[in-house]
């Protein structure tokens, strides 16, 4: 899936008022992700989730437009991925997660300047950039020329950077990025993933993460494992 719809949402308000007492309803754990334009900005919202019933986690989107830097993403930097994690940090008593962004040179190194800016686990990654074009008119698809590549075309892709990130930081990593069933959960799991996440899949199948919860627990019952952690970071590389 490629798309330019850019953090299409209700706002903090509404979401404060309206989304989230109905989420609360089904009993889970709920994160939710915030994004800003400025460091200010990402520290002022997360101070209002401060005491919020039901919010166990804030995942820190640093792949939003940094109007201050000429549109730089924060996340291509790593002292910027740090400035805005320390922020948040400051502002929230609740977990602290940063979804760092794979268009860049070492993605293991924006890892670790989160780590050290105080981030409690690494969520990673959010979409590749990617582009369209209309061969007869000569135009992009897209309204914004470019836009965000996600799915399965991603995972392998994906998969690595999971694997890079999760052998370089001691925080627990969040995988996502293509994955559409069990098998692809358990790779990113057994690359170093603690945990993963659902979202393209979800346009194919409203279903498909339940799907995968069932998967995964079919597959540790087949290999005789007790918990999910003895899978987590399980893989042995070839000799090269």
């Amino acid at each position: 899936m490629l798309n330019s719809i850019g953090l299409e949402n209700v706002g903090l308000e509404d979401f404060l008022s309206e989304k989230l007492p109905s989420a609360r309803e089904y009993g889970t754990h709920i994160i939710a992700s915030i994004g800003g334009k400025s460091v200010e900005e990402f520290a002022e919202i997360a101070s209002r989730f401060e005491g919020v019933e039901g919010v166990s986690a804030l995942e820190v989107n640093i792949s939003c437009p940094n109007v201050h830097a000429g549109g730089m993403a924060f996340g291509v930097n790593p002292d910027t991925a740090a400035e805005v994690t320390a922020a948040v940090k400051h502002s929230t008593s609740l977990p602290v997660i940063p979804k760092l962004t794979p268009n860049v040179t070492d993605i293991a190194a924006i890892a670790q300047a989160c780590q050290q800016a105080g981030a409690d686990a690494i969520c990673l990654i959010n979409t590749f950039s990617g582009m369209a074009i209309d061969i007869h008119r000569r135009r992009p698809l897209l309204g914004a020329n470019f836009g965000g590549l996600s799915g399965a075309a991603i995972r392998p892709a994906a998969l690595l950077r999971a694997y890079q990130v999760a052998q370089a930081v001691k925080v627990p990593v969040i995988g996502m990025g293509g994955i559409m069933k069990a098998e692809d959960a358990l790779e990113f799991i057994i690359a170093g993933a603690s945990a993963v996440q659902v979202g393209t899949a979800l346009f194919v199948d409203p279903l498909a993460a339940h799907k995968v919860k069932d998967g995964i627990a079919s597959f540790l019952q087949e290999e005789g494992l007790s918990s999910i952690s003895e899978l987590i970071g399980s893989l042995v590389l070839n000799p090269v």
